[in-house]
């Protein structure tokens, strides 16, 4: 009988060291996802939402894009490229433009024509944007230096851009939307992909 009450002890006292281990499982769980999830925003994707009308019709108030934060690091950005940013007078806030002018080139902006030059010498090239909403007239002529871009918005009308606070240094991109998720009509890859057209 003292036997059989020292065995029915050690199965209750048993049940004990199993809770344990469950939750020592969900703790193990929950640090390899961030483990995980925090090194993959911090350096390979983030989310980002859309916020005001400077890159419309592209992309509108709301709409959600999956930002890569890795792969600009490793080939050389493009003229037609969207990137986000952070705002060079105030680092704490993000922008999202087109790259418009390419690091050693000399861009200018005649009234509404954009034309860029390969280098301060070089001779200028009109370039044609099928994606612009709308212009302004401008009156802009800048070098850009080799680790400089020249952004704009699509909605030149309604855009902070470039052209009224200089160039942009690469250390301030953050990284280029690969994925748009919402509005769900709009889902798809390189969102907003589009080349300025060089009229020669």
């Amino acid at each position: 009988m003292v036997v059989t009450m020292k065995l029915a002890k050690n199965k209750q006292a048993g049940d004990s060291p199993q809770e344990e281990n469950f939750f020592i499982e969900i703790i193990k769980f929950a640090l390899l996802a961030a483990i995980i999830v925090i090194p993959f925003r911090m350096f390979i994707a983030e989310p980002y939402i859309v916020q005001g009308a400077s890159m419309s019709p592209t992309f509108e108030t709301g709409n959600y894009l999956i930002i890569n934060k890795f792969g600009h690091k490793l080939s050389n950005l493009e003229r037609g490229d969207i990137v986000v940013f952070r705002y060079p007078n105030d680092p704490k806030r993000f922008f999202i433009k087109r790259i418009i002018g390419l690091p050693g080139e000399t861009l200018r902006i005649n009234n509404r024509i954009v034309s860029v030059a390969d280098s301060p010498d070089g001779d200028f090239i009109e370039l044609e944007e099928p994606y612009i909403k709308n212009t302004l007239q401008n009156n802009v002529e800048t070098d850009l230096a080799e680790d400089e871009y020249f952004v704009m918005g699509d909605n030149r009308g309604n855009s902070s851009d470039s052209r009224s606070w200089g160039p942009l240094n690469k250390t301030f991109i953050k990284g280029e939307p690969v994925v748009q998720l919402l509005p769900i009509r709009s889902i798809g890859i390189n969102p907003g992909e589009a080349v300025p057209i060089i009229n020669k």
